[in-house]
């Protein structure tokens, strides 16, 4: 999962930049409305709520944008009604990827996801067809200088995770069932273990190597579905060598 992290770590970096632009304000308070709409508006009883506060804090998201937008997902003042919506499709050399909306139309929605997927040779598939690739994993990453890995691992496990691997980026790689993420999180706060990376994601059973003009065309293709309006979040099973993540970002 090594490409994963890179990608991860890339992403975290672009989405604090286009905050500036207003971009990811916009898809914040989007999700910040659907979850308060999903599970009410108290984060405290709500993880999805509580995680996308977190994000749009770390994004610098006006504190007033955020209750506007809670306000508007439990009804409590008026505002666009939206759907989540998954896309499935094939990039270059048959990478899979799964496209996550928050739309409030899926008429329109669906042609512009689909002229982006044959803009960049690949094409959309049928619900179902790439979804099985993928499952839902809590993934949080440690950096080597932060733990010996023997402890680190001890921990981890004894907190509920289900692995921990080492990675080419100096990196610890913990995964965990959804419903155990928080409770290693935690573990490793009260040992006073800072986290570099932590979200509960998809991740790919099976990997699909791609290089040269492909990557570059798999990656162009991902940097401009996340880059629609209505996008929120862009799975893949790609695993690129890392100058060419590192180019890409």
């Amino acid at each position: 999962m090594s490409g994963h992290s890179r990608w991860a770590g890339i992403k975290h970096k672009k989405a604090i930049t286009d905050s500036k632009k207003g971009k990811t304000f916009t898809k914040l308070a989007r999700e910040i409305s659907v979850a308060a709409k999903a599970g009410g508006g108290n984060p405290d009883h709500n993880a999805r709520l509580r995680k996308a506060i977190e994000d749009a804090r770390e994004a610098n998201m006006p504190q007033d944008n955020v209750k506007k937008a809670i306000q508007k997902g439990t009804g409590e003042i008026p505002g666009v009604t939206y759907e989540e919506v998954r896309y499935e499709g094939y990039g270059q050399g048959g990478v899979a990827l799964l496209v996550d909306c928050t739309t409030d139309s899926r008429n329109r929605t669906a042609p512009e996801i689909r002229k982006i997927f044959s803009s960049h040779g690949g094409n959309m598939a049928e619900s179902g067809a790439v979804g099985w690739i993928f499952s839902s994993k809590g993934y949080i990453t440690v950096d080597k200088k932060s733990a010996a890995e023997e402890d680190l691992l001890d921990l981890a496990l004894e907190a509920g995770a289900e692995d921990m691997k080492t990675t080419d980026e100096d990196a610890y790689e913990i995964t965990t069932a959804p419903h155990d993420f928080e409770k290693v999180k935690a573990a490793l706060k009260a040992k006073n273990i800072p986290v570099s990376f932590a979200e509960v994601t998809l991740l790919p059973g099976t990997t699909v190597p791609v290089t040269g003009s492909q990557a570059d065309q798999v990656l162009a293709l991902v940097r401009d579905l996340e880059d629609h309006d209505d996008v929120k979040t862009v799975f893949a099973n790609f695993d690129i060598p890392k100058e060419l993540l590192e180019k890409a970002g």
